[in-house]
């Protein structure tokens, strides 16, 4: 067999083992979103929505949180790009959503909440 061939079927036998393991542990930034956000299926939402699943979907339809107005007209998807601006500074992304959340100033704590965000299905 050749090394590439072996390469290749040890990084499908990772990638199924890893879809298998479930959701990443969360990094130490998501502190400050489980205050208001829960993460698991089935979870009850907080003050803010669950966030299990959310990644890919649009903004303010997934789940049972009653969303302001301001969420559900933005017709955002919950995407890297968007995620970031959201996170950065969510107030700015959508004026007058109810999230009082001054946001994260760090890219690389976002992306590390972003990356996160998407094992969560």
């Amino acid at each position: 067999m050749t090394i590439l061939r072996t390469a290749l079927i040890a990084g499908a036998l990772l990638t199924a083992n890893a879809a298998q393991a479930g959701p990443a542990a969360p990094p130490s930034t998501w502190a400050r979103c489980a205050v208001c956000h829960s993460n698991t299926k089935g979870a009850p939402d907080k003050i803010g929505p669950n966030l299990y699943g959310v990644y890919g979907h649009k903004m303010g339809v997934k789940g049972t949180y009653k969303f302001s107005d301001a969420i559900k007209k933005s017709g955002l998807k919950l995407d890297d790009a968007t995620l970031d601006k959201w996170l950065e500074n969510p107030a700015k992304l959508v004026p007058g959503n109810r999230m009082s959340f001054p946001g994260i100033k760090d890219p690389a704590k976002r992306a590390e909440l972003i990356a996160y965000l998407k094992t969560l299905k």
